[in-house]
């Protein structure tokens, strides 16, 4: 069985989210690391701070922390549903 590796994602959204649907963002997001067999979720989100330099026109972001363990393999197929998120500014992902 493969080992499983913990990791760090820091997601740089657009500031035009509400709380609400921030929250409905973030859960879909949750649901969706569950499908690629990655568990351990934990979520905390920091807020709307503003950006050193303007990202798609855009001065201010929400940025979003979720903590998890996964096999290696499976983090690939995740990566690319963000790609392809548009509300996704940057994303960043760390081994612990």
């Amino acid at each position: 069985m493969p080992l499983k590796k913990k990791y760090e994602m820091m997601i740089l959204l657009n500031e035009e989210f509400n709380d609400n649907e921030l929250k409905i963002w973030v859960l879909n997001y949750a649901k969706s690391l569950r499908e690629f067999k990655i568990r351990d979720i934990s979520v905390i989100s920091l807020g709307k701070k503003k950006l050193s330099y303007s990202i798609k026109k855009k001065m201010k972001g929400n940025y979003i922390q979720f903590n998890f363990s996964s096999i290696p393999k499976y983090l690939n197929k995740f990566l690319q549903t963000l790609k392809l998120d548009t509300n996704v500014f940057r994303f960043l992902i760390l081994n612990k």
